[in-house]
């Protein structure tokens, strides 16, 4: 088959190699045939925008501004795979992509790094990291491969200087001499509460402390719900309801703020159990509670759309309504 050929908008200046820095910058049509002239492009485009004279938006973006929208393209290339929206998915990745050129853009901006090594520590990373297949290492299995990963992240951590927080730097350097890195130093605390318990409880099971089966999780999982019920019994009664229907908040109950901090921390250990749990599964929580999300929005619009035919409301229906018509929803899916 002849191999299509194809045509992109490129920003051209001169002198060529000074894209962005040319105040005489134009859009012309050329052809590009290899994957790296495609990435060039994108480079020096993110380039042109951050350069004087152009997006004023662009322009006027930090590192900081910048962070919610890298979580934002993230989650929504997450939706793309979990929908097998295989259309979708290749801008949702190119929208994820952006965000790795805008902070290397921003980077080489301030002098601090540039989008080439972010590169060469990428490749580099993925040749250090495999060398079942770049050098003598054996792994015939998947399993195989995942120890020498791991043993290979072992060792990368033991090089890396300590992360130290609340020092003086004063102080700095002997507490560095001191105080051997944590296994966990390198887990970042800021990403998702239940991915960060995933990452938290599989480095530590990397030393052994785990669970020996399935069952020590669940007698976890009953101490952990026993611990919580003990807490409710000095709820203020009529003990805890949800709230009512109406302005949010409006029928919050009062109850003593040591409380509410016990049931909280019971509730978290509640969590990280069942974190766990889908650990042990070999499953994961972040997906598995997406996909649970995703399940209860189709239920629940349905209903809403089964009273709207009847001309109700949501608020106006009796709760015996509102559980049938969910019965109904739940029945309708085994059939679709």
């Amino acid at each position: 088959m002849r191999r299509r050929q194809l045509w992109f908008v490129v920003i051209r200046a001169l002198p060529a190699k000074r894209i962005a820095g040319s105040a005489v910058a134009h859009l012309e049509w050329l052809p590009m045939s290899s994957t790296g002239e495609r990435f060039e492009r994108a480079v020096a485009i993110m380039e042109r925008l951050r350069a004087p004279g152009g997006c004023p938006w662009d322009r006027e973006q930090t590192f900081d501004s910048i962070k919610p929208y890298t979580l934002e393209e993230t989650y929504e290339v997450l939706e793309a795979i979990d929908n097998r929206d295989w259309e979708e998915l290749p801008g949702e990745l190119g929208d994820l992509l952006l965000q790795v050129l805008f902070y290397s853009e921003m980077a080489k901006e301030q002098g601090t790094f540039s989008i080439d090594d972010v590169l060469d520590r990428l490749s580099r990373k993925l040749v250090d990291r495999h060398p079942h297949v770049f050098g003598d290492t054996k792994a015939e299995t998947s399993a195989d491969v995942k120890r020498n990963w791991e043993a290979l992240k072992v060792e990368e951590r033991k090089k890396r200087p300590p992360t130290l927080t609340g020092k003086s730097e004063g102080n700095a350097l002997t507490e560095a001499e001191s105080v051997p890195a944590s296994i966990l130093g390198s887990i970042s605390s800021s990403m998702p509460s239940l991915l960060e318990a995933h990452k938290l409880s599989s480095r530590a099971a990397q030393l052994g402390f785990d669970w020996p089966d399935m069952e020590g999780l669940f007698d976890k999982l009953a101490e952990e719900t026993a611990e919580l019920r003990e807490h409710l019994r000095e709820f203020p009664a009529p003990g805890p309801r949800p709230e009512g229907r109406g302005v949010a908040g409006s029928g919050r109950q009062i109850i003593p703020e040591d409380l509410r901090q016990r049931l909280e921390e019971e509730v978290g250990d509640l969590f990280f159990v069942l974190v766990n749990i889908s650990r042990y599964l070999a499953l994961d929580p972040e997906s598995a509670l997406r996909k649970t999300n995703r399940k209860f929005r189709h239920r629940f619009q349905w209903m809403e759309q089964r009273l709207r035919e009847k001309g109700t409301a949501v608020e106006g229906a009796t709760m015996d309504e509102l559980e049938s018509l969910w019965q109904q929803a739940k029945q309708q899916e085994r059939y679709s």
